[in-house]
């Protein structure tokens, strides 16, 4: 008797379950120690980086409290206490402290008055390439500064140029590089470039006030008038600010002049009534 069509399908399905069992049978004799160490593996590498990961972020809070012990140190006037923890940071610590240990050392030197050592110390971090750049320039303004009496001032405008030029982001610290470059360019007799760096200072948003005072006072005596200037943006702000009411304004004033005539006329009317019934 013949097999209907639903027989048909169903062992055509068997053939086909056979086939593939037999398949991964084959694959399993052939590669299946090979399949199984790969999964372990990637399991012991996964566990192994989380192990890793947790071991890192130990270390750095426990770098962090070291860094918070120097600095308390420091407070209370114990330096060489607050030196040997910093040595210790920048010689096993993350990148990151390391840096600011060995920046809070070039800190103490300099309050010494070892401004070579301090200098050093500074270069040291601003040539690290493993740190963020904004970090690495904050070390080279402070290098800059620690040498400034030693630098001829084309050197100084130069190492300060990047800031000073920096435009889409500007840099973070723009105001204290471009005092530098200011400076270096009043030795140099460039009395122009000067007086514009103090005046950009000076309209810097959120500048120290100190820096501020100081550089409209040095824009204004190489006659640039940073005053005015300030004044000038100022205005243009609130003018600018001042448009969006304007116009909110403006638009309301139709409204406003619909409402007062629609509320009159049937005042207008009600009076007139009135009148006629007297």
């Amino acid at each position: 008797m013949a097999l209907s069509p639903t027989n048909d399908a169903a062992l055509l399905q068997e053939v086909d379950e056979a086939v593939r069992k037999d398949r991964l049978d084959t694959i399993m004799q052939r590669y299946g120690r090979w399949i199984i160490g790969a999964v372990l593996a990637a399991l012991l590498a996964f566990g192994g980086y989380l192990f890793w990961s947790h071991q890192q972020d130990v270390a750095r809070g426990e770098q962090a409290e070291e860094l918070i012990a120097a600095f308390e140190k420091l407070g209370t006037n114990q330096p060489r206490a607050a030196t040997t923890e910093l040595q210790k940071l920048a010689a096993e610590g993350d990148p990151a402290y390391r840096a600011v240990a060995e920046m809070q050392q070039a800190n103490i030197k300099a309050q010494t008055g070892d401004l070579k050592a301090a200098a050093a110390l500074m270069a040291k971090v601003a040539a690290d390439t493993k740190l963020d750049p904004a970090l690495r320039d904050l070390a080279l303004i402070r290098q800059t500064a620690f040498e400034y009496d030693t630098l001829k001032p084309d050197v100084v405008i130069a190492r300060m140029k990047p800031m000073v030029d920096a435009k889409d982001p500007a840099s973070s610290w723009f105001p204290s590089a471009a005092e530098l470059s200011a400076s270096a360019h009043y030795q140099l007799g460039q009395y122009d470039k000067a007086g514009a760096l103090y005046a950009r200072i000076a309209k810097t948003p959120k500048v120290a006030k100190s820096l501020e005072s100081r550089s409209v006072q040095m824009a204004g005596m190489l006659g640039v008038d940073a005053v005015a200037d300030r004044a000038t943006d100022s205005a243009a702000a609130e003018k600018n600010a001042a448009a969006p009411s304007a116009a909110a304004e403006q638009k309301a004033a139709p409204s406003a002049a619909g409402d007062q005539k629609g509320n009159s006329a049937p005042k207008a009317a009600a009076a007139a009534k009135v009148e006629e019934t007297k």
